[in-house]
């Protein structure tokens, strides 16, 4: 049986992928940052461990009791992650910084330790969960984005490190899913961007709380969290899987909008979004 760590379970794109995976016989790690959230998983018959992935100890010790259990490790799916909204200028250097420590440091270090394990076995899977926002940049989202175009980075690297080896890492781009991404990213918004004294107060206001207040993510675009899932699943199940997919029809738009338009043509239709 064939095993896999799953970092950010707690909601949403984690806990449908943890579902999914258990009901179609794989082993699943199931990991949250919170200790209610750990109970929760428990008592959907998961073996779930604390892990918060900006804490290196955690991760070592989620993995170790992981070894003791199997003694290997199939694949993992950094799956963890939040959304810092907010225009650029309005985001401080300390808040980009509590940005990269879940969405890029924390991705980083779970690879870096599971990199180690599936070099002493010879095999293994690293699913990175990118976005459309890792291809493309929209306004207000600026922390965000940037978090995710490093992981860009990290992974095209990692490719190229490990093609001649039997580890394969595979980036998933998705666009708007149903989970409590929204609801996670107005608290952060409402923590960390002064309003009252911003150039962009108004559009604060009557737009970007608007949205992030709005419960439809994504409109037409939008697609349940299982279409990540049966992603993950399908790599799960190749021998082979490749080094990118894309999940909704906004990442194959945009995704093509910015492989054939000018920069200043791109910027102006990613303006109407």
């Amino acid at each position: 049986m064939a095993n896999i760590l799953i970092t950010g379970c707690s909601s949403g794109i984690g806990l449908e992928t943890a579902k999914l995976l258990k009901n179609n016989g794989y082993k699943v790690y199931a990991t949250a940052r919170k200790k209610e959230d750990v109970l929760m998983l428990q008592e959907l018959d998961f073996i779930a461990y604390k892990l918060d992935v900006t804490n290196q100890a955690e991760i070592a010790e989620v993995l170790e009791k992981i070894l003791k259990l199997d003694k290997n490790l199939d694949a993992v799916f950094n799956n963890a992650g939040y959304g810092q909204p907010g225009a650029i200028e309005d985001v401080s250097t300390d808040t980009l910084k509590e940005q990269f420590e879940t969405n890029f440091f924390g991705l980083h270090e779970v690879t870096l330790q599971v990199m180690r394990i599936f070099r002493n076995q010879g095999y293994g899977k690293i699913i990175q969960h990118s976005s459309v926002l890792g291809i493309i940049s929209l306004k207000f989202r600026g922390a965000y984005n940037a978090s995710k175009y490093a992981i860009e980075g990290i992974a095209d690297t990692l490719r190229q490190e490990v093609i001649n080896d039997n580890i394969f890492i595979s980036t998933i781009n998705t666009g708007p899913v149903t989970s409590k991404f929204r609801e996670n990213s107005l608290k952060k918004f409402n923590e960390n961007i002064n309003i009252k004294d911003s150039f962009h107060r108004k559009t604060y206001e009557k737009e970007l709380k608007t949205r992030l207040e709005n419960k439809d993510d994504g409109g037409l675009f939008n697609l349940p969290p299982s279409s990540v899932a049966n992603v993950v699943l399908k790599i799960m199940k190749s021998k082979n899987p490749k080094p990118r997919y894309y999940v909704t029809k906004a990442t194959y738009i945009l995704g093509f909008a910015k492989r054939i338009l000018s920069s200043k043509l791109l910027d102006k239709l990613l303006n109407k979004f």
